[in-house]
């Protein structure tokens, strides 16, 4: 067995190494005692609230960084890193160039199931008009069918096809929940031939270039796929044309899968009937809430939430234990949980033959 750092180990029965530890994400933090859980002789240090330069001082010793996203700045101080664990799934607010070359990058998920029942509340939501009904309310205003004939009957969820966009973990559990309420779902991937994953089943599946049947067939579409270079603006003018006028469009994904003002325009003409927005276009600044460039806080038919459809305290306690067992495997020199990227490998010099 080799270690992460390249080395095989001296000998099962060796104390397990002490290590420095630097903890930047405060999400994270808050959860001190689950990251400590190893018992290890570790030096830890906290170091999320900590000033920038006490921070690189700090990385510059690490062993270990804990962190939801790591600058070039900080990747570079980070020199004798030998694993950056990254506090949830995506790792693309990691600096790859910047990192030591015995670094190796690690991630963490357990966000699918809530995000999936984030799903399904934002479609019942969005399918009843919950957000209009309870400005209504509030406003002394008692509109049902019995009371106003342009209020629309409820559909239930066994009338509903859902369309995923992704069927990765997360698209995964949405296709299990959904199925359990009796939706009928779809769904579009890079590889349409792969096995499903265990306890899914769809009504159809396809590769992308299925993505305008899936749409043209779903009532609520539901967007799942990681950000690269392949999915940036997947969702554009022509998805959102393809997409019924009574259908939903959920983002759970990221905010630049689908086009943002190609979006507006859909929701503002009416075009598709509503949607259910988690992420954005970037990070909250300077005030912009939500961000993004265009009103979408002005249109009634939208529900916006601020990022936070996984955030439930399972989901950190879990991601917590992940990085504690890594951290213990380090320091026993085990093989490490979740690797995303490894360092590449240091070839031995080879003697030169004997001349002949």
């Amino acid at each position: 067995m080799v270690t992460a750092a390249g080395q095989a180990p001296q000998g099962g029965a060796e104390r397990p190494e002490s290590l420095k530890i630097v903890v930047t994400d405060p999400i994270i933090s808050r959860f001190e005692d689950a990251l400590k859980a190893d018992g290890g002789a570790h030096r830890w240090d906290m170091a999320a609230a900590w000033a920038p330069e006490r921070r690189l001082d700090a990385l510059a010793g690490a062993d270990v960084v804990v962190c939801s996203s790591l600058g070039p700045a900080e990747a570079a101080a980070a020199a004798q890193a030998r694993l950056v664990h990254v506090t949830g799934a995506g790792y693309d607010k990691i600096s790859f160039p910047h990192l030591a070359p015995s670094a190796v990058v690690a991630n963490t998920f357990h966000h699918a199931r809530p995000i999936a029942e984030h799903v399904l509340m934002v479609t019942l939501m969005l399918t009843r008009n919950v957000a209009a009904a309870d400005r209504a309310v509030r406003a002394g205003q008692w509109r049902t069918i019995a009371t106003a004939d342009d209020v629309p009957f409820h559909p239930v969820l066994a009338d509903l096809t859902l369309g995923l966009v992704g069927l990765g973990s997360i698209g995964s559990e949405v296709a299990r929940v959904a199925t359990a309420l009796g939706m009928k779902v779809r769904a579009v991937r890079r590889n349409a031939a792969a096995p499903l994953p265990e306890g899914v089943s769809l009504d159809w599946v396809g590769g992308h270039d299925g993505l305008h049947t899936l749409l043209a067939s779903s009532d609520v579409v539901v967007v799942t796929v990681p950000l690269d270079s392949a999915t940036e603006g997947m969702i554009g003018p022509a998805e959102l044309a393809a997409m019924k006028p009574s259908a939903f469009l959920i983002n759970v994904a990221r905010g630049p899968v689908v086009d943002q003002a190609a979006l507006f325009a859909a929701l503002t003409e009416r075009r598709i009937a509503g949607a259910g927005l988690d992420v954005w276009w970037g990070s909250p600044a300077d005030g912009m809430v939500p961000p993004a460039e265009l009103p979408f806080a002005s249109l009634p038919n939208t529900v916006l939430t601020p990022h936070h459809s996984g955030h439930a305290r399972v989901t950190f306690e879990r991601r917590a234990a992940d990085i504690a067992a890594n951290i213990g495997l380090l320091a026993r020199g085990g093989e490490l949980r979740n690797v995303v990227a490894r360092p590449a490998p240091v070839l031995s010099a080879v003697p030169a033959s004997p001349a002949r």
